[in-house]
């Protein structure tokens, strides 16, 4: 098969890593990939949400499934361009379709859709520029401290936590009257508080069947001890060790199966994965949040513990077949570290040269921010840069190696965290 998968993290080089395992694939072009895939694959300056361009290059190198990263492409209704397109209604794309991908693309929708299907999650109300001073009102009804969630998509930023409702009215408005985060918070979502242990779980789905992928848990904030801004992720680890058969089994009759079914039950087609962000209160598990895609870097620990035949488990999905594949998973921990640029989340540097890569031994380095330069040197070229993972026994056995080849990578000003896992002692 000839694929496209559409995308420039590390995700997408950990999804390329795995689909290039498979006897299935023979060509994989990647757009626009990093310097990562262009080691493996055939990069493609392609934009991910210029559905005219994607076509002509489907059409023009017979590419027979798309396979899609990032959020923009599904929210914007990638799907759906395909399914009604005569051309390409035969070529199956891996995501949701556009009413599927709401809910990531909006907060409003997906509190909805848990409330609707009984799927245990925090009380919320939402509110808009009209109706600002109504949410003031409502902050004033909660305990801290205080959730306010952009509506719509804000790359992982979006949601603010306060403890000081003074604060917390000062930023609704900001984020309501003065777009804090563009036409993302033209509408926010303000969220009772849940206390607890977060952790991911991934689901893949035919529209009807499902697979529970591994469950991994990432690292939001950018300083040791979970403090400081939120990142698009700093690290991640899987399995989560806290994850036992009891809660993996509430997980799955209270959540992933009232998801799937709900999906049914609105007739909202969804070939791909849902990402559901749970956090664990008193031994009960919750959902915070729906996303329509892998997480990232959540896939570059998940990816390397599947060690079944991704574009085979992606062809049955398409042919709404999943139930007659099955899953196999590697029993090892997996870890990932991401180093970053310095100044990450904030403003940053980039395009300094990459040393070191070719000295990392018993890890797997995926690119999440890089790029090759003129002179054929990779550089850096994003916050989040290179995602270092590695196998172990355990959790903790799997971080040592990921931290002793970072040891071994150098740019300028790289930043990463040295404490990811800590709270799993």
């Amino acid at each position: 098969m000839t694929i496209l998968l559409l995308g420039s993290g590390g995700r997408e080089h950990a999804l390329a890593y795995k689909l290039l395992q498979s006897l299935n694939c023979d060509t994989l072009f990647i757009a626009p990939g990093n310097a990562g895939t262009q080691a493996i694959a055939t990069n493609v300056a392609l934009s991910i949400t210029d559905f005219e361009s994607i076509k002509s290059f489907v059409l023009k190198e017979e590419v027979d499934m798309v396979v899609v990263g990032p959020e923009d492409p599904l929210v914007l209704g990638i799907y759906d361009y395909f399914k009604n397109d005569s051309q390409l209604t035969n070529i199956p794309v891996i995501g949701p379709s556009q009413k599927g991908a709401q809910l990531e693309g909006s907060k409003e929708f997906a509190k909805e859709f848990l409330i609707k299907h009984r799927i245990p999650t925090a009380a919320y109300d939402s509110f808009t520029a009209e109706t600002v001073e109504k949410g003031c009102r409502f902050l004033e009804t909660l305990n801290p401290p205080y959730v306010l969630k952009a509506d719509g998509l804000a790359a992982g930023k979006g949601v603010l936590i306060l403890q000081d409702l003074d604060e917390a009215k000062a930023e609704l408005r900001n984020m309501l009257l003065h777009s804090k985060f563009g036409q993302a918070s033209s509408k926010v979502v303000i969220e009772e508080f849940l206390d607890g242990i977060e952790l991911s779980c991934f689901v893949l789905t035919d529209g009807k069947n499902y697979k529970i992928l591994p469950t991994a848990k990432d690292y939001k904030r950018i300083g040791e001890g979970d403090t400081g801004l939120n990142t698009g992720g700093m690290g991640a680890v899987s399995p989560v060790p806290f994850a036992d058969e009891i809660l993996l089994h509430k997980i799955e009759e209270r959540i992933v199966k009232p998801t799937i079914q709900g999906l049914q039950d609105d007739r909202i087609e969804y070939k791909g994965f849902v990402f559901i962000g749970l956090i664990v209160v008193q031994g009960e598990p919750m959902v915070i949040e729906y996303n329509v895609r892998m997480g990232d870097p959540e896939t570059e620990v998940v990816m390397p513990r599947i060690k079944s035949d991704l574009v085979a488990l992606f062809k049955a999905v398409a042919s709404q077949k999943l139930d007659e594949i099955s899953l196999e998973i590697d029993e090892r921990s997996a870890t990932t570290i991401m180093v970053v640029s310095g100044g990450y989340p904030e403003d940053y540097e980039k395009g300094y040269e990459i040393t070191g890569l070719d000295a990392v031994n018993d890890s797997i380095v995926f690119h999440a921010g890089t790029t090759i330069d003129a002179k054929g040197n990779v550089v850096s070229n994003g916050g989040r840069v290179l995602a270092v993972t590695s196998y172990g026994a355990n959790f903790q056995e799997a971080i040592k190696k990921s931290y002793q080849n970072i040891d071994k990578l150098h740019f300028d000003k790289m930043y990463f965290r040295k404490d990811i896992g800590f709270d799993l002692f």
